[in-house]
């Protein structure tokens, strides 16, 4: 069987038996959702160790070789006339992706075994959302691209809505409202623009996108409105200000796919689809957008620092360290991109593990402001040993994932032809020292200094169910940080196609713009040009 689809199924099929089990059997919602959660790691697994091994799929070919890196294809026909069909397909970017997802969700569902107002209503939006996110991933078709990215983003509003909480700095109801307003709009715009693909191609296939030449001035129209559309949800400042309050309201594991993959959505969206459909167009912009970057990496640190509750100085150094994921993909360089996806990952599991850890205390003190902590190491020196670990992997400590791909964004930004990524090259440095300030003073704030009298009789993580997430996520970015070459290898197969058509993209701006106007005129079309190659 297709593992794709085992993954893909595993929290659909789930998601339906909840419906049929009785909310009050707690243990066994419990244990469907965990067995489902466990079935798609060890597929995401086995997906990604053989991903490089496994033969290109003969129906993703289509006879030119920028096709040739998708593997385990299939393809269902849906709607004929349309030319709607279920295809699922994955490269090195896709099985990165697809693990990060699978490790993040099995540790959100032991993390929620804590939830115990409805409990099964709560899985069954969690275990959807994650089947929207595993869809996005692996679709190779447009429409059911859009339909899982809608799937992923609209469980949010009820597992905040009703499961959040309202604390001193961020009231529920609005941050529920703030993020499905602007998730929503963002999707909308994205999906204007993929409706302008599809009049123009007369396809949702994303392998025969991807060959097709769109003409110059609708990539110059179209591109922006797709990269504003999913950057909306990375989250690229200016639209940003949502994505904190979200994670402030949302419970623990929500917090952790918010902050570790549906973040990632958008970028993936921006690499798969906005840079790969219009390369010309993303040759163009894309050193603009690495004057944004400089926004999310600063302005975002420095938020950080401001803030006292925990939620809120994660949230805002999540959208700071985006910005290293966008700098990476602005400097179309192989590092740069490399160090993108890297970092997509990394930060994925860094973050997952940070909000864990905020939601285990928080359950107990019913306070993330550092004001009312302090001491916490006496009587949790598990967790805080954990959230230590966590923050200096976030600050870029040597020997975790963080450190290599944040390393390799830097270089690549440093590398690129453009002033436009350079420059913010060196802001990025100076990023990692705002991160650790912020970081290091949420260590101290919390773990150390004199402890209130009345958080003596806290309760650490003793039981190895409840080490299980912690322990698993730290697992991941040690190994990864010492040996990245087992990420490195995998996803660079999977940007490389991307990297090309844009490098082709810009070395023929180039030279036409080194032609004389006579010759410029004369010069053969993109599209002339690459069949003459």
């Amino acid at each position: 069987m297709n593992p794709l689809l085992i993954i893909l199924l595993s929290p659909a099929i789930a998601t339906c038996v909840l419906f049929l089990v009785p909310g009050e059997n707690k243990k066994l919602v419990r244990a469907i959702a965990l067995a489902s959660a466990s079935l798609a790691l060890a597929t995401a697994l086995l997906l990604f160790v053989g991903i490089g091994d496994a033969p290109i799929s003969e129906t993703a070919n289509a006879g030119t070789p920028e096709a040739h890196h998708y593997k385990h294809v299939m393809s269902v026909p849906w709607v004929e006339s349309l030319g709607l069909q279920f295809k699922l397909g994955a490269d090195g970017v896709s099985a990165a992706m697809v693990l990060l997802t699978a490790f993040i969700i099995f540790a959100g569902v032991i993390v929620s075994f804590t939830i115990q107002t409805r409990v099964k209503e709560y899985y069954i939006c969690l275990l959807a959302l994650v089947t929207g996110v595993f869809g996005v991933f692996t679709s190779l078709d447009l429409f059911f691209y859009y339909f899982f990215y809608e799937l992923a983003v609209i469980p949010m509003f009820l597992l905040i809505g009703i499961w959040g909480s309202t604390t001193k700095t961020v009231d529920q109801q609005y941050a529920t409202m703030k993020l499905v307003l602007v998730l929503s709009g963002g999707a909308v715009l994205a999906l204007v623009g993929l409706l302008a693909l599809y009049t123009h191609s007369g396809t949702f296939d994303m392998v025969a996108l991807e060959q097709i030449t769109i003409p110059r001035d609708m990539q110059m129209i179209w591109f922006p409105v797709i990269f504003i559309g999913f950057a909306s949800l990375i989250p690229m400042w200016p639209f940003h200000s949502w994505s904190p309050a979200g994670h402030a309201s949302a419970p623990a594991a929500v917090s952790m796919l918010h902050a570790g993959v549906l973040m990632k959505l958008g970028a993936f969206g921006v690499l798969r689809i906005a840079m790969g459909f219009m390369p010309e167009a993303a040759a163009v912009y894309l050193p603009w957008v690495g004057v944004l970057c400089c926004f999310n990496i600063v302005y975002g640190g420095m938020v950080a620092i401001s803030h006292q509750d925990l939620k809120l100085v994660i949230g805002y150094s999540s959208s700071s360290h985006m910005g290293y994921v966008l700098l990476g993909l602005a400097s179309v360089t192989m590092a740069g991109f490399s160090g993108a996806v890297f970092l997509m990952f990394a930060h994925g599991i860094m973050t997952a593990l940070a909000f864990a850890l905020i939601g285990w205390f928080y359950d107990q003190t019913h306070t993330r402001m550092m004001s009312d902590l302090g001491g916490l190491m006496r009587v949790m020196p598990f967790a805080g040993v954990c959230f230590i670990i966590a923050c200096m992997a976030s600050a870029g400590l040597p020997g975790f994932a963080n450190f290599t791909s944040e390393l390799l964004v830097i270089l690549g930004a440093w590398e690129s032809e453009s002033l436009f990524t350079k420059l913010p090259a060196v802001l990025a440095v100076w990023g990692l020292v705002i991160t650790g300030v912020y970081l290091l003073r949420a260590v101290k704030s919390v773990w150390y200094v004199d402890m209130p009298s009345r958080w003596e009789n806290l309760k650490d993580a003793v039981t190895p169910i409840q080490k299980t997430p912690y322990v698993v996520l730290i697992a991941v970015l040690v190994f990864f940080g010492f040996y990245p070459k087992a990420m490195l290898d995998t996803i660079e197969d999977g940007i490389r196609p991307v990297f090309l058509r844009i490098q082709d993209a810009r070395d023929a701006g180039d030279t036409a713009a080194a032609l004389p106007q006579p010759l410029r005129d004369a010069a053969p079309d993109d599209a002339d040009a690459r069949e003459g190659r």
